[in-house]
């Protein structure tokens, strides 16, 4: 967060250099993302006056990685920032869509009884907290109802800023510790609330019910399965430490690409081997409670949220159908199952937030999408 723009790039490479990680191990069989019969390398978009292509779209929102697939087929690569093929990009928030998805394998394996149970069931460390009686499915829709500000405040005084200092300790617990000593402000269910901390929980809760550690348990039902060609690593709060469920995974672009094809094909892997629950593609990429339905989220915003994925309101078009895994700075994963389309992009945006960019970004989705609608 503190790093220069011009340091940003090494340092979104290079978290292993920075913090405690563990290894998320690839699998035996790598799976080929072969090329698309239909190109977009020379794909353009309008953006109010302007009509730019992919080149300049990258430089003007410092994308350091843009895949588009189609069906599997690679209909665009391309690299910027230093970055290339075989280099590693850390995930921000995108990772919490990852640690939904392995509540889906763990509920599909049987390691979790259930959505509905409550979250203290499989981790007894939270009993006697405002966590206490939540659902995973609660945690999930980020509707826990435990006291949480995902600001980036300047007197530092957000809890997300708490949480950087209690990863500064390098500590095993700190990070529970502080989640445990929050308040409850709302009663579970009732109120959408962004948090970092719900999907640190939910990754403990994930964890603990499975028995092994996130990166682990992400190695054998996601990375294996997936067919990633590389090992990535997962962030830690301390030395052999607990993994943080709210970020930190680090990979390559394209296996990023594989993680959104695996929920694209409603986690069912390429030799037949199911890892989520059938129809998991299409609960988790959805509102489904009132708290989190379309409009309700914040003022002015028409998305919803599924589990641990953004969703896109369902009118009509391109998009319609949609969901997204999202992290500061300009990460992405898109998955448009009606299109049967998905794209990762790394990016290394001045700004942890930035709307203009982000418009930008769905301006050349919208493109893209419907430029793969008149491939052969």
């Amino acid at each position: 967060m503190d790093t220069t723009p011009g340091n940003q790039a090494a340092t979104f490479r290079n978290q292993d250099q920075v913090w405690p990680v563990r290894a998320i191990p690839r699998g035996d069989a790598v799976r080929a993302l072969p090329p698309h019969a239909r190109s977009l390398a020379e794909l353009t978009y309008r953006l109010g006056d302007l009509h730019l292509s992919v080149g300049e779209y990258m430089a003007r929102r410092r994308t350091a990685g843009l895949l588009i697939l189609k069906g599997g087929d690679i209909a665009l690569e391309r690299y910027g920032m230093g970055s290339g093929p075989e280099r590693l990009w850390t995930s921000f928030s995108t990772a919490k869509s990852i640690t939904g998805t392995l509540a889906g394998a763990a509920l599909h394996d049987g390691a979790i009884g259930s959505l509905d149970d409550p979250c203290d069931r499989y981790l007894p460390r939270l009993r006697g907290s405002a966590y206490e009686g939540v659902t995973i499915r609660n945690l999930l829709r980020m509707g826990s109802g435990v006291a949480w500000r995902d600001d980036y405040d300047a007197d530092a005084r957000s809890e997300l800023h708490r949480l950087g200092r209690a990863m500064a300790r390098r500590r095993p617990g700190a990070v529970l510790d502080l989640l445990c000593a929050l308040p409850r402000v709302h009663p579970q269910g009732a109120v959408f609330n962004y948090s970092t901390g719900d999907s640190c929980v939910l990754g403990a809760v994930v964890a603990a019910a499975t028995g092994r550690p996130l990166a682990d348990y992400l190695a054998a039902r996601v990375w294996g399965p997936g067919g990633m060609e590389a090992d990535g690593h997962w962030q830690l709060e301390s030395e052999d430490g607990l993994e943080l469920g709210g970020f930190g995974v680090s990979a390559r672009l394209r296996d990023m690409g594989r993680f959104g094809l695996l929920m694209l094909e409603d986690g069912e892997a390429r030799d037949g081997t199911r890892v989520l629950p059938r129809g998991w593609r299409d609960l988790a990429g959805r509102p489904d409670c009132e708290a989190t339905a379309f409009g309700r989220l914040a003022p002015g915003d028409p998305g919803g949220y599924g589990y641990h994925w953004w969703a896109t309101p369902p009118a009509p078009g391109i998009h319609a159908g949609v969901f997204a895994a999202i992290g500061i700075f300009g990460q992405f994963i898109y998955v448009n199952p009606g299109a049967q389309v998905v794209v990762a992009i790394q990016s290394a945006w001045r700004r942890p937030q930035d709307i203009a960019a982000t418009v930008e970004t769905v301006t050349l989705l919208r493109a893209a999408v419907h430029a793969l609608r008149q491939a052969p």
